[in-house]
């Protein structure tokens, strides 16, 4: 129990240290986007590389993804119902901050410290079906919704997946381990050095990116967000928790839906002009709600 605390004290005091930074005015929170790009092209394909090339694929681990991408379906279907009375536009927004998780960002830096290399590979598998619900899912009904002919640019959606490079880095460094080949050890041992650097450099990040400022007309639908998020979220991981007997399987599933809305949806919100700052209070609220939550279980479990 003191080691997870003390692991949960840890990671909050670096959040706070870059809030501090921000409110200091030392670093500012245009500065979390080159770190953000650090992290994303640099430190966390360096984790995939480490973890993945040496684990043992077996079924259960396959389901991960598989579980992750059904269950996003499943969000996006519910928020277009429960949103289906708003404008247009506005469904477009709120639809797409319901299925998607920060899991780069938020859950590899608290899974790492914890469970290490074992926690990684499951939510790295988690991370690889929360991708496509990103840059597919997510990014179609941010495209549909955003103007009144309803075209999807394919083109869009392609270029996006292929642009990310940690979603690459899966399925290439999967591809590799499922055929029996081996990354050459030089590779894994420098890779194994800058992904080190992903946990300090992320949760550093998150105090860059928070904010406890917001308009009250954003109360109803923060309100929607987060209830569909985490009520949802938290009834499927508990019963998915009892019906498996891995342990690690029964975290991640417990954990994974019920971590913060993915960053991406800041860009796709300046990219189809959606009210940016709405976006960016309620995945600063999902932070701190998630943070708590995930800390609470843990200690419990």
């Amino acid at each position: 129990m003191n080691t997870i605390n003390s692991q949960f004290t840890m990671s909050l005091s670096i959040i706070l240290l870059g809030y501090l930074l921000k409110k200091t005015g030392i670093l500012k929170e245009s500065d979390g986007e080159v770190i953000s790009r650090l992290i994303f092209n640099v430190t966390l394909p360096s984790i995939v590389i480490n973890v993945f090339s040496t684990m043992t694929i077996d079924k259960k681990l396959l389901l991960v993804p598989v579980i992750c991408f059904v269950y996003g379906l499943f969000m996006a279907v519910v928020a277009i119902i429960v949103f289906r009375k708003e404008s247009r536009r506005n469904k477009g927004m709120l639809t797409m901050l319901v299925p998607s998780f920060n899991i780069g960002l938020f859950a590899y830096p608290l899974v790492e410290s914890i469970w290490g290399k074992e926690g990684l590979k499951y939510f790295g598998m988690f991370d690889m079906g929360n991708s496509f619900i990103v840059f597919a899912v997510c990014y179609i009904i941010a495209s549909i919704y955003s103007s009144s002919e309803g075209e999807i640019s394919y083109k869009n959606i392609f270029s996006k997946t292929l642009h990310s490079i940690p979603f690459l880095t899966y399925i290439i460094t999967l591809t590799i381990n499922l055929l029996g080949f081996t990354i050459p050890k030089p590779l894994i041992e420098i890779t194994g050095i800058l992904s080190k650097a992903n946990m300090p450099l992320a949760l550093l990040v998150l105090g860059l990116y928070l904010s406890f400022s917001f308009k009250k007309e954003y109360l109803k639908n923060m309100a929607k967000i987060i209830a569909l998020r985490y009520l949802i979220g938290f009834g499927v991981g508990i019963f998915l928790y009892n019906l498996v007997p891995d342990t690690m399987f029964k975290i991640t599933m417990l954990l994974g839906f019920i971590l913060p809305i993915s960053f991406t949806v800041i860009p796709y919100s300046v990219e189809f002009d959606y009210d940016t700052r709405f976006v960016g209070t309620v995945n600063n609220f999902t932070i701190i709600i998630s943070f708590l939550l995930i800390w609470g279980i843990v200690a419990f479990i």
